[in-house]
């Protein structure tokens, strides 16, 4: 088989007991010999793990997860030295090297931080590391969080150009509702566009009590991951040896297929890792100019502005009923286009008193949003 990048993602309840929120080292252990195993086959292998708040819990006798952000930080920082040392402590026994990456939103919205982190990630494969992959809760604000490991792993995945993201989950594959409430749930096998799912699935937002959401979040995170180019699988978090399974091809859990021709790396920097500052609402003939014919934002097609935000931040380009049509790096600042929208780019300069860009958004920095 040819060596690929694998990011592999595993949830809260996959890690810890329901009931006790202990960790479940018969679950931990599994995982890290069938990752060993990945690397042994010279696969590059990357490990996002969650857990640090539900280990946190547990050591410091806490029955549920604490609601103030303070408090969390603290917890977070209590579990992830303990959630390290067991993965360092049972990867050390198959003397495969790990190493510990945190990190905020804010590591990939800063084009040279994002640019960075990949060389590291590149490195550390390189030196046949695991690295282990956990928001930094400790630090995170509400502002640039992840919010999720789910987004996190597919982010991750776009990155580092994995070929494959694997979500382990307290279930074995998606269904058209949650088979633990409904038992006549189907099973979802093959996912080929995100956009059937509407009509598939009933998702709902909530998860186990111990993790941090539902099939809400690996949905987005399919959208992330396929129109990166990476191919996704859900499957059971208790059976990691999945893994290996349907790498060799095996019809296991629900599989979704890659987006034929994926973002290059820049616009999937745009798309997924910056934060839109603002949003640009468009007439329909902008927003057919650059849905169907590749144009650039002129500021004639805008209709409204809504935000703060500063030359070359991120924003929403949405149609009048508020759909997002597409993201772009902006090369005007909010109050400019206040007083721009709606005209032609002929008039810019006069009214804003210096030469100005004819673009509001370059189609080079634009990237349309995944339906």
């Amino acid at each position: 088989m040819t060596p690929q990048t694998l990011v592999i993602k595993i949830g809260t309840s996959s890690l810890t007991h329901a009931e006790t929120g202990l960790l479940s080292i018969s679950t931990i252990a599994a995982l890290v010999e069938t990752l060993s195993q990945l690397r042994r086959r010279g696969h590059r292998v990357i490990l996002v793990s969650s857990g640090a708040v539900g280990v946190g819990c547990a050591r410091l006798g806490m029955t549920e997860r604490p609601k103030a952000m303070a408090t969390k930080q603290a917890v977070a920082a209590v579990g992830q030295g303990r959630l390290m040392r067991v993965y360092d402590d049972l990867f050390t026994t198959l003397q495969q090297p790990i190493a510990q990456v945190l990190l905020t939103r804010s590591d990939l919205v800063q084009r040279s931080r994002y640019v960075n982190a990949y060389r590291t990630f590149q490195e550390l494969l390189r030196l046949n590391v695991i690295p282990i992959v956990n928001e930094n809760d400790t630090l995170a604000v509400d502002e640039l969080k992840f919010g999720d490991n789910d987004t996190l792993s597919a982010l991750v995945a776009s990155l580092v150009d994995a070929h494959w993201l694997f979500l382990l989950t307290d279930v074995d594959r998606l269904y058209s509702a949650d088979p633990r409430y409904h038992p006549d749930a189907q099973p979802i096998i093959q996912v080929e566009r995100i956009d059937e799912l509407s009509e598939m699935v009933e998702v709902g937002d909530r998860g186990s009590s111990w993790g941090t959401g539902g099939m809400v979040t690996k949905i987005a995170a399919a959208r992330i991951a396929t129109t990166a180019g990476v191919r996704m699988a859900i499957t059971e978090g208790r059976s990691p040896q999945n893994i290996l399974k349907i790498l060799n091809g095996e019809p296991l859990g629900t599989q979704f297929e890659p987006q034929p021709q994926p973002n290059k790396a820049r616009k999937r920097w745009i798309a997924n890792g910056l934060v839109p500052s603002g949003k640009l609402y468009l007439d329909a003939g902008a927003v057919t100019a650059i849905q169907e014919a590749g144009r650039s934002l002129l500021a004639a097609g805008i209709t409204e502005v809504e935000g703060e935000f500063q030359q070359q931040d991120a924003v929403q380009l949405c149609d009048r009923q508020g759909r997002e049509i597409a993201r772009g790096l902006v090369n005007f600042t909010s109050d400019e286009l206040q007083k721009i929208q709606g005209r032609q780019s002929e008039q810019i300069s006069a009214l804003l008193g210096y030469i100005a860009p004819e673009t509001v958004v370059h189609r080079d920095n634009l990237v349309l949003s995944a339906t």
